[in-house]
């Protein structure tokens, strides 16, 4: 198998994991300061293809009640932007909750406010990533493809 990219798009910052390649565990990776949505898709279209992942797992941004609100519009065009950059199998993961879980593990590891705000974002990749790898059991899911 090989290691699929997890990813949590934000408007200023872009949070960035990676599985192993047995696609059992999940590791954040970086923190990408992008704040035009091209900048973000360009930089993790090119992380993707330096680490030769199969996926990319884009968190998706539904509201508590499974609806869709102005943060899905923006990673709408997040997908639509990195689909144009690369041809590696794209899919949506409910990310509800994501930043507010590792914003919990940050401050349960007596983490600093200042050092939140760098790691936060990778750390909510890593838990959208470990949420797919968990669920799919590392194998390709029938989640949606995009184009």
């Amino acid at each position: 198998m090989s290691k699929i990219l997890g990813v949590d798009f934000g408007d200023r910052r872009t949070g960035v994991a990676i599985s192993d390649d047995s696609r059992v565990i999940a590791f954040p990776r970086e923190t990408l300061s992008c704040p035009r949505v091209e900048q973000a898709a360009a930089a993790v279209a090119r992380l993707a293809e330096a680490e030769r992942v199969a996926e990319i797992v884009v968190g998706y941004p539904l509201n508590m009640n499974s609806t869709q609100g102005p943060r899905t519009a923006r990673t709408d065009e997040f997908l639509a932007e990195l689909a144009k950059r690369t041809r590696i199998p794209l899919r949506k993961w409910d990310e509800r909750l994501s930043t507010k879980i590792a914003e919990a593990v940050l401050i349960e590891a007596g983490t600093s406010r200042g050092k939140r705000r760098g790691v936060v974002d990778k750390l909510a990749a890593q838990v959208i990533l470990q949420g797919y790898l968990d669920a799919t059991g590392g194998l390709p899911s029938d989640g949606e493809d995009l184009p």
